[in-house]
């Protein structure tokens, strides 16, 4: 008898397995808020050089006049200052009062040129001449001549980096990491750099928490991850300094990294075949869900420690119901523990409205089926590569992996670059996977799982490809267009994580999954950083996602279709595949 068999008898979906599904959504959608939560913590706002004003009766206008240089388009600059004051410029600007004694406020059209753009209209009771005392500072010898010169752009060498700090417009949000601890000019990278440590965490542990999972149980991970995993989102909202935050940051994408496989592999091993698919389905959309849900939260809470606070306390409520969870029972046979996996059988039986079936689930039975299947035998990630079948799986599903979650995350990453604010950009992303998903599932049903991840990475490609060659001036165009191509990308994802399922044999389940997981993991943390390359060329980024993604489309075609398969058990199931 084989194990596909037992739990059609229990009940292959019931009120048991609606359970299991409703608790994991937790996981699902909290690891996916926790992914793209970086949009939000480290968004740099308008800034400028801070300047300290020694000088009598200059209004703060007059001041950033002389103290900071303009940008082509009129505004500030962000990372300059001068090295000296420009008297200058207020001589050749309307509000030199030694060339008009009826001087006053500055016309619209001057006033636009030199700060209308970022300051607004100043107060016109602060207008009027200098007194005898200021012209005198204005005139001091030790500050140089004064240039009757039209003004125009700065010479670098009049120019300094910012040597007071800067200050920051946060009429949008009241911190981020970036105000926080200055992560701007030469210290931007630090920006991006902050999610690449979040998914180096993540990558080191795709591996380790999958091997810990096939080793001491899918529940028991959940639960100590989870734990884990609270301690350090709260701590990373608690930092004091940039070191701390990165570090406990990675270490939150450690130990949240297990829950896509542990929670799908869980799920999935209790389900019969005939609702494998839709199940797979169903926990596709938590992430979705978790997108939408992030954009109000964002909207609502705009000091980044309680943000990540508030995406953090979820795990409290977690820890405690997963008590209520039970283990797989695919995995308990792995392991020999028949009196375990015979009392959850029973119990699902009983559940799912079937008692009277339990006397045919005994532990002789399943002991011969632990026999039959030969799992007693213990696996590392070196056996992925032993034999040809697996081999293939296992080369195949980490390409996979790298390229469905390069360009997912390289779309989710860009939501500032489009007609609509961040915040519905972030709302429609989430809210667009829902119909493609569903879709997915019809796609997966009739044509299987390698035709329909293929397709939809293809055309994840060719929807970013688009956007490449559409002008900026096409806002509504470019993203529409963008979330479309969320929608391919997040699709992609519903057949993959069913399918990386599906290939890997029960003993090497999560072994493979991790394996995978960790390149897919590599991809997400390189997508931040590909983003710097718009300063070489500015559609670079982009056609480097288009390409990955394609790529990958292509590479779906050479893994085996496993549409209405059971799951293997062993390693010689994965082979007969062949």
């Amino acid at each position: 008898m084989k194990f596909e068999e037992l739990i059609k008898d229990v009940g292959g979906f019931g009120k048991f397995q609606i359970f299991i599904l409703l608790h994991v959504a937790i996981y699902r959608i909290s690891i996916t808020v926790q992914f793209v939560l970086h949009n939000f913590l480290v968004v740099v706002p308008h800034h400028s050089c801070a300047v300290q004003d020694g000088f009598v009766n200059l209004t703060e206008e007059e001041l950033l006049l002389i103290s900071i240089p303009r940008e082509a388009d009129g505004t500030l600059s962000s990372c300059k200052m001068y090295r000296e004051p420009q008297w200058h410029l207020l001589e050749n600007s309307t509000w030199n009062p030694a060339k008009d004694s009826t001087w006053g406020p500055p016309n619209n059209s001057v006033w636009g040129t030199v700060s209308a753009s970022f300051w607004g209209t100043p107060n016109a009771s602060s207008w009027g001449p200098l007194n005898a005392s200021t012209r005198g500072t204005l005139n001091a010898s030790t500050l140089g001549p004064h240039s009757t010169s039209t003004w125009g752009p700065p010479n670098n060498s009049t120019l300094q980096s910012c040597q007071h700090g800067w200050t920051y417009d946060h009429s949008q949000f009241t911190s981020t990491i970036a105000t926080q601890w200055d992560l701007v000019c030469e210290r931007k990278w630090l920006n991006q750099a902050s999610a690449t440590f979040f998914f180096i965490g993540v990558t080191v542990g795709s591996i380790l928490i999958g091997y810990l999972s096939d080793r001491y149980g899918r529940r028991t991970m959940l639960l100590v991850t989870s734990v884990f995993a609270l301690l350090s989102g709260m701590a990373a909202a608690a930092s004091v300094n940039y070191l701390m935050f990165a570090v406990f940051r990675s270490l939150l994408g450690l130990w949240i990294s297990g829950f896509p496989m542990i929670t799908t592999a869980l799920a999935l091993e209790w389900m019969d075949v005939k609702h494998r698919t839709f199940a797979g389905s169903l926990m596709s959309m938590y992430p979705s869900i978790g997108l939408m849900l992030l954009a109000p939260v964002a909207y609502l809470i705009r000091d980044w420690r309680w943000l990540l606070f508030a995406i953090t306390s979820p795990y409290i409520f977690a820890i405690i119901i997963i008590w209520w969870l039970p283990e797989s029972p695919r995995w308990l046979l792995t392991k020999g523990k028949v009196k375990e996996a015979h009392a959850l059988l029973v119990r699902c039986s009983s559940v799912n409205g079937r008692p009277h079936l339990s006397s045919n689930i005994n532990t002789e039975v399943l002991s011969k089926v632990a026999k039959e299947e030969n799992t007693g035998a213990n696996y590392s990630f070196i056996d992925l590569f032993r034999n040809p079948v697996l081999r293939k799986v296992s080369i195949g599903t980490a390409v996979l992996w790298f390229g469905a979650s390069f360009s997912y995350y390289g779309i989710s990453f860009n939501i500032r670059g489009f007609e609509l604010d961040m915040y519905m950009t972030q709302f429609l992303y989430g809210v667009i996977e829902i119909p493609f998903k569903l879709g997915m599932y019809f796609f997966m049903t009739k044509w299987g799982r390698r035709h329909s991840l293929a397709w939809a990475l293809l055309l994840t490609g060719f929807c970013i490809g688009i956007n490449i060659v559409i002008p900026v001036s096409f806002g509504v165009l470019r993203t529409t267009i963008a979330v479309i191509g969320k929608g391919f990308s997040g699709a992609a994802f519903t057949a993959l994580l069913l399918f990386t399922v599906e290939l890997y044999p029960t003993v090497l389940r999560h072994n493979g999954c991790g394996f995978s997981s960790c390149l897919g993991r590599i991809g997400t943390s390189m997508s931040p950083l590909i983003l710097l390359l718009d300063e070489v060329w500015k559609p670079l980024p982009q056609v480097i996602y288009c390409s990955v993604a394609i790529v990958s489309g292509l590479v779906t075609f050479c893994l085996h279709e496993t549409l209405n398969m059971r799951l293997p058990e062993t390693v010689e199931d994965t082979e007969r595949t062949r």
